[in-house]
């Protein structure tokens, strides 16, 4: 359940000339999130009278719900009202037989039109259909229309350079209607978030985002970079291997010489796995060197040529792949930019130089002194998976704004401590100014965690916080090796059985919750 109140109207720029399009800054709600809040507060009165709870409309408490942990398998409509339905469906979607990889490579070249195309295209084509076994097609803004009865949505993850460089605001929300910075401030139509603005008026369109896209940005977290790059070559390979299958069985009816190119780029491939693999590589670069010269006839010569790769330092092993791996496929680029090589070569490049999330900002070039001035410099942002920073979205429901009393986490972050979530959030809340309860944790309770915590304090919102595994679900730790962050396809089994343990942390605990409930009515101010 989420309610919020209505704040004071926002500015506004003026509208762009492409449809009327606007970029908004300005310490308010949206709109249309006033108006659905305003219904919805309705229906949760109703549901609060059912459980015995009675308040005025002036007095209902505004209740934000927080899931971490596996972005790309939380994104279902009508969980709220027909949830047994929801969980069927999953199911049987589970024990079927998923995502050819002609639809997923279909996906990705759709992906690859795009003005901006980045290793998350690679991650929600190749990736993410594996694990949810489906292409969710739907804009956020359709998915919303058909799940408009479940409290209001929002999708977090981070701008990257504000993480890494620790400036300007890396909070980042999506929501059905506008995507933005939480704390800044600084929003634009979801509909319009990755086309291209100069100045707060778009020049350029691009489609509206998927939300299978959606899913492979909110769920990209690398739990192990060297794991996760041998994890995303190998499902490189594999797509490769099938569509050299293809064209050897007469699909594409290419020439020879284009087998050869893509013989090399396998070749590639073994070689990256090699050195990750702490292998020595040798034989490949040999193959590749002298393929690459009968290609090329020998026109291009890669770099490198004389050095030794020093397989015994992994820093120095992995700049030399990065520069090897970009050498090649430039120089395969200069011969050969038939379709759909160039693709492959693409997907290459940003492997190398890791772009994840690459968007236009819409805020670029804008002259705002409300807005942080890294957010206004550069044409293009990076937006990654929320949990490299922080695996709970906190902050987007932090927002002075959306006025929240009463957050309930159902937490699962795979850490050893349960509780590195709800610190690290208090922590960043000092730091920045923003209301949080203080967080007391007894020492025990970090390696035996119980099933339910609340930490309040006056002038702040009362915070739930209940980790998925937990001393009276007894094997903790056979549970987070079970389900870890870096996880293959859940299975239908796997599936029903976190939605039990799930399921028995409301159900033990309801009792508790609606007493925080009760504690959480109160006068409202508009």
């Amino acid at each position: 359940m989420v309610v919020y109140f209505p704040t004071s109207k926002p500015w506004r720029i003026p509208s762009s000339e492409l449809g009327g399009v606007e970029v908004r800054i300005e310490h308010s709600l949206n709109e249309k999130e006033k108006d659905f809040v305003a219904k919805r507060r309705n229906s949760v009165l109703e549901s609060l009278q059912k459980l015995q709870i009675h308040c005025s409309q002036n007095e209902g408490p505004n209740i934000a719900l927080l899931g971490s942990g596996g972005g790309q398998r939380a994104m279902e409509p009508d969980w709220s009202t027909k949830l047994e339905t929801v969980k069927d469906k999953i199911i049987q979607r589970l024990n079927g037989p998923g995502v050819s990889w002609t639809d997923a490579y279909d996906k990705l070249k759709e992906y690859y039109g795009k003005d901006i195309f980045s290793m998350t295209d690679v991650w929600a084509a190749m990736f993410i259909t594996n694990y949810v076994k489906e292409i969710d097609e739907r804009t956020i803004t359709d998915h919303w229309d058909q799940q408009s009865k479940d409290p209001f949505p929002i999708y977090t993850v981070i701008d990257k350079h504000c993480k890494q460089h620790k400036d300007g605001d890396p909070w980042f929300e999506i929501t059905p209607y506008e995507a933005g910075y939480s704390l800044t401030g600084a929003f634009v139509e979801t509909s319009s978030f990755g086309s291209q603005f100069e100045n707060g008026r778009k020049i350029k369109n691009q489609p509206e985002i998927d939300m299978l896209y959606l899913q492979a940005l909110c769920g990209s977290v690398l739990a192990d970079g060297v794991e996760i790059l041998k994890f995303l070559w190998e499902r490189i390979k594999e797509f490769l291997h099938h569509f050299l299958h293809e064209r050897e069985t007469g699909m594409f009816g290419e020439t020879s010489k284009e087998d050869q190119c893509y013989q090399v780029l396998m070749d590639l491939v073994d070689m990256n796995l090699s050195v990750l693999n702490e292998k020595d590589p040798s034989d490949l670069d040999e193959s590749i060197r002298t393929k690459l010269n009968k290609l090329t006839g020998g026109k291009y010569q890669l770099v490198f040529q004389d050095k030794k790769l020093n397989l015994t330092d992994k820093e120095a092993a992995k700049q030399f792949m990065t520069q090897y791996t970009e050498d090649v496929c430039n120089d395969l680029s200069h011969c050969f930019s038939f379709w759909p090589f160039d693709i492959w070569t693409r997907i290459f490049i940003c492997m190398d130089l890791w772009i994840w999330g690459r968007n236009y900002n819409f805020l670029h070039h804008m002259k705002d002194e409300a807005v942080p001035s890294t957010l206004l410099e550069t044409e293009t942002r990076d937006y990654e998976d929320g949990g490299l920073l922080l695996n709970s979205p906190y902050f987007s429901v932090l927002r002075k704004e959306r006025d929240i009393d009463l957050i309930i986490s159902l937490d699962f972050s795979d850490d050893l401590d349960p509780f590195t979530t709800v610190k690290e959030a208090a922590e960043m809340c000092k730091e920045l100014n923003i209301p949080f309860p203080e967080v007391n944790i007894p020492s025990e309770d970090v390696k035996k965690p119980k099933d339910f915590y609340v930490f309040k304090d006056q002038n702040t919102p009362t915070v739930i916080h209940i980790p998925l595994f937990n001393m009276v679900n007894y094997d903790i730790e056979a549970w987070r090796n079970k389900y870890a962050t870096f996880q293959h396809p859940y299975s239908a089994e796997m599936f029903t059985d976190l939605m039990e343990i799930a399921g028995k942390n409301i159900t033990n605990n309801k009792d508790r919750l609606l007493e925080q409930i009760r504690l959480a009515i109160g006068p409202k101010i508009y």
